[in-house]
């Protein structure tokens, strides 16, 4: 109940995932207004077609208060996904799709035919290539563990990783580093920073989370530094990161944990047969293509 109102207070986030049919009864609207962070698989954006869906069986107007990308609305990388809707994976799109929320909601309602009534309140003052810190605007913790625009950049990569190795989870700088017990950290940094990604250095690092995925164990592996964001492609460190243990720990890797977010079976079995990252990336592109064509239509900013 929310003290000053004595109104109800309902979560989509736990055992339900969009609002009933009983809690909207009675509502002149529904207000989305929510920060993303630009990536899939962090799941404010299926909140969002969730509850588009659910104004829309309600015949509720349904308006979305537009929030910047904070990794900008130019960037589009990594696979596109297919099939089946999910909570990591709503709709078909890449892991950073470069878009806003607005933006989405007006994709989301046109590519599943919601006919929702959707108004998207607009931003004013965004263009497409600023990145947060070049808004103005205070940042916020949109999660516990979303603490950094550093870290926000680097989620599409590392956050692949969440259930396979600890990503900082229960330490000072989560979705910043990544490790596992297994992890001789010298030779994966020195792995790492061989294959010669443009935009991202990594160190060795030893500690032991707190919280999640190796819970008080001992880990080690590596703490990636941004150098060029602008040429930094997150989605290219997680897949390198992945290509680099599958290689040194066939046995204690679970590579098959990451397609939980990576929602590509071609490119989790591509890194599992050796491919190159060149080889991988070629097979998005025509995805990426396809979707660019389909994103231009929706896009509110210049």
């Amino acid at each position: 109940v929310e003290e000053k109102t004595g109104l109800p207070v309902f979560s989509v986030y736990g055992a339900r995932r969009s609002p009933s049919p009983e809690q909207l009864r009675g509502l002149d609207a529904l207000v989305f207004d929510i920060q993303d962070m630009g990536c899939r698989f962090y799941t404010y954006i299926s909140t969002l077609g969730l509850c588009l869906e659910a104004a829309a069986q309600a015949k509720l107007k349904f308006f979305v208060l537009d929030r910047v990308n904070p990794l900008n609305g130019v960037t589009v990388e990594g696979p596109v996904h297919h099939g089946d809707s999910s909570f990591t994976a709503y709709h078909a799109l890449p892991l950073r799709y470069g878009m806003t929320l607005g933006e989405l909601a007006q994709m989301y309602n046109t590519e599943r035919k919601l006919n929702a009534d959707l108004v998207v309140i607009r931003l004013q003052g965004w263009s497409r290539e600023l990145w947060f810190d070049q808004t103005g605007l205070p940042w916020i913790n949109p999660s516990p563990n979303m603490r950094s625009l550093t870290a926000a950049i680097l989620y599409p990569g590392l956050g692949l990783h969440e259930t396979a190795l600890s990503v900082g989870r229960g330490t000072g700088t989560p979705f910043e580093i990544a490790g596992a017990p297994y992890i001789d950290d010298v030779k994966l940094a020195a792995e790492f920073n061989r294959a010669g990604l443009p935009g991202v250095r990594c160190m060795p690092l030893q500690y032991t989370p707190t919280y999640s995925t190796f819970k008080d164990q001992p880990c080690a592996g590596l703490y990636l530094a941004i150098t060029d964001r602008d040429r930094l492609q997150a989605v290219d460190a997680g897949i390198v990161l992945a290509q680099i243990l599958y290689r040194l720990h066939p046995k204690d890797f679970a590579l098959d944990k990451i397609q939980t977010l990576l929602q590509s079976r071609e490119t989790l079995e591509a890194i599992r047969a050796g491919k190159s990252l060149t080889e991988i990336k070629t097979r998005w592109q025509s995805d990426l293509a396809d979707f660019n064509r389909r994103r231009e239509q929706f896009l509110i900013y210049k």
